[in-house]
């Protein structure tokens, strides 16, 4: 078992804990504090509740003995707002919130979102583009001497150079551009727990280069070998193990923004040394300075879990807010987090670059605590709990079976391309916790939203049946992704085939139980590795499976994921990486080709229909045009209709209208 060497609250020291954590001078009077030692700024509306990081962090630090301020959402335009709790004695802990702020301000289009789900009254604009970097420039100015630490999803998934795809570039680290003094990735209670000790004991932020999940700017000790991974001739890939202190050179950040095979190179290295069993520290030369990156944090141990998620949480958002709605809130305040981290690996997901992918688990007792809170303490609250789950509905206690293989394991999944035989697939704790739920007193129904993985389901008809038995609510929205082998391979999913396994015992208990449900699939359009085939393909499925989707998910490269390196440099970095021996993959990348992917999943809409044909004729599959029902789309156009954004191609300067590729064949009209 890998394990850390200090328990997470050895040395809590247990003050009595503030109603809400302060948000103004007022609240501090109230107190009886004249200063904070730590102030945490964030992205997101301030919700005392664990299913917000800053809530976390916040609460577990002042378990340590930290009296902690919240600045939630300031005004960025000047350093005044972060002025507002006075001067931290300790540091500044600063996060982009739940959500990578561009992500949260941008669609797949890149089209500014009008909304906010974490912003009280949904509120569009409430934080700044690149918001940790903005934050943290803020906050520098406010007091030129505090610390300044980087966390949360934002600053973990931008901690080495990384391609943004909102400037379509490759950006330095966040820690660069924020010009602080520290990043913690992945899920941070270790590190920042130590972190505020040390520093508040007198060390200094560079004197912090031995903690787990920490980055910053040093130089390479001399008792350490470098392995160089930036050695794009090389099929090593800086893989070798070496006796002693060793640290993998990742490829500079002026070579990752010229050379595409270097980035490549260096998104796979990165991922491959992300187990906390024997992940090596890694460095990336930016500039005249060095990034290092230490090895990722130890999991939490179920103690550790539920000493977390047992901290007193208000448990509602801060009461300034009044009665404004913040759907972020309202989504998941009678759900339940059970377990974190995930093992599938899917190339498009951030989950395993955070979270990483050895499950954390909560006992049964916390849990069930947690839902005694919720019936007593939360309005409105009617028996019913929205969700229990995690980044997936059924992973709960699933591990690998050898302790000494996990630590060893370098695969990047547990079940693709099949389920590994070492991991342990039984379901039977999280039926056994299923049911104790249900039996708690006041509970009527408690529901499984999270995504259910399927390719583990199946290895459970109990499971199934007691799913569908017990935790649908008349559909179950599951996420296939796609029916073809090549973007499927590409996403490091299961192929279809494990999908209709699902479905088939799926409708079968429905059947025993004697309801009507139904199963929602979620595909995703212009995938890296997905050809306009593919895609035809895929809505010839659907439609001969009478599914007609409302809303698509269109590709969205988000930072650092390996289907985002796919897409930016056209190279696979599931396989080796060097000059002249990697594997190509074709991105979807100009507008029209991907509003042409996610008009196959609409096929249905006869506003696409005119896309669709062009499309289809280029293709040379005419015989897909027309009423039969082997047919994709009619031949004819109903009035008011055909008016979908990028039926015409857009007119480049000269008059000519751009190209695109269907089939790998270059056409113009």
């Amino acid at each position: 078992m890998i394990t850390a060497e200090k328990p997470l609250m050895a040395q809590a020291r247990p003050r009595k804990p503030a109603p809400f954590l302060p948000m103004s001078r007022a609240e501090m009077n109230a107190l009886g504090w004249d200063a904070c030692d730590i102030v945490l700024v964030t992205g997101d509306a301030y919700v005392d509740h664990p299913s917000f990081g800053m809530a976390i962090i916040g609460r577990l630090l002042e378990a340590q003995g930290f009296r902690v301020g919240i600045i939630a959402q300031p005004d960025w335009h000047s350093a005044e707002p972060f002025k507002a709790l006075g001067k931290p004695r300790v540091f500044f802990g600063v996060t982009g919130g739940n959500m990578d702020s561009m992500v949260n301000r941008y669609t797949a289009d890149r089209r500014i979102r009008s909304d906010d789900a974490y912003t009280a009254g949904g509120e569009g604009g409430k934080r700044p583009d690149r918001c940790t970097i903005v934050y943290a420039q803020r906050c520098r100015e406010a007091f030129k001497d505090t610390p300044i630490v980087l966390g949360g999803i934002e600053a973990s998934l931008r901690r080495i150079a990384h391609y943004d795809y909102w400037s379509d570039k490759v950006r330095r680290s966040v820690l660069a551009d924020a010009k602080a003094d520290l990043l913690l990735y992945g899920n941070a209670e270790r590190a920042v727990v130590e972190v505020a000790q040390r520093l508040a004991a007198g060390d200094a932020p560079r004197e912090l280069d031995d903690i787990r999940g920490v980055a910053l700017f040093r130089k390479v000790p001399d008792d350490y070998t470098e392995l160089h991974a930036d050695d794009l001739d090389s099929a090593d890939e800086g893989a070798s193990r070496q006796k002693g202190l060793t640290v993998i050179r990742l490829p500079a950040l002026e070579q990752v923004e010229q050379d595409k095979e270097a980035y490549a190179r260096a998104s796979r290295v990165l991922h491959r040394e992300s187990n906390p069993g024997n992940a090596r520290p890694l460095v990336q030369r930016h500039g005249d300075r060095d990034l290092w990156l230490n090895p990722p944090p130890i999991p939490l141990t179920t103690d550790e879990m539920d000493a977390v998620y047992d901290l007193p949480y208000a448990r509602a958002p801060h009461p300034s807010y009044g009665d404004a709605r913040i759907p972020a809130w309202e989504m998941i305040k009678f759900s339940v987090t059970i377990m974190r981290g995930c093992f599938g690996g899917c190339t498009f997901c951030s989950i395993t670059e955070h979270e990483g992918r050895i499950i954390q688990n909560r006992s049964e007792g916390s849990i069930l605590r947690e839902i005694e809170r919720i019936r007593d303490k939360t309005p409105g609250f009617t028996g019913v709990i929205s969700d229990i789950g995690g980044p997936t509905a059924n992973m709960y206690r699933m591990a690998c079976k050898d302790p000494k293989v996990e630590a060893a394991c370098r695969r990047p999944s547990c079940v693709f391309p099949e389920i590994c035989p070492n991991l342990n697939t039984s379901h039977d704790d999280l039926i056994r916790l299923y049911r104790k739920v249900r039996e708690t007193k006041g509970i009527k129904k408690v529901m499984v939203a999270s995504g259910v993985r399927y390719d583990l389901a199946v290895e459970s008809p109990e499971y199934i049946k007691e799913l569908v038995t017990h935790h649908v609510g008349g559909y179950l929205k599951i996420a296939p992704e796609h029916t073809e082998r090549g973007p499927l391979d590409k996403m490091m999913k299961p192929g279809i085939g494990a999908y209709n396994k699902f479905k088939r015992m799926f409708d079968e208990a429905a059947e025993r139980a004697g309801k009507k449900y139904y199963l929602i699939p979620y595909f995703i359009a212009a995938h890296p590795g997905t050809t306009d085939e593919d895609m035809m393909n895929l809505a010839l499925w659907l439609k001969k499976n009478r599914y007609r989707a409302d809303q698509v998910q269109t590709f969205l490269p988000s930072p650092m994921a390996t289907a985002t390196a796919m897409y930016h440099t056209g190279v696979n970095p599931l396989r080796g990486v060097r000059h002249g021996g990697s594997d190509k993959v074709e991105a979807i990348k100009g507008l029209r080709q991907r509003r042409l992917h996610k008009a196959f999943l609409r096929y249905h809409d006869p506003d696409n229909w005119p896309l669709l044909r062009e499309a289809l004729i280029e293709m040379g599959r005419r015989d897909l045009i027309g009423s039969q029902p082997h047919q994709l789309v009619p031949a004819h156009q109903p009035p008011g209709t055909g008016k979908a954004a990028g039926t015409r191609r857009p007119i480049r300067p000269g008059g000519k209208t751009q190209r695109f590729t269907t089939k790998g064949l270059r056409v113009m009209k």
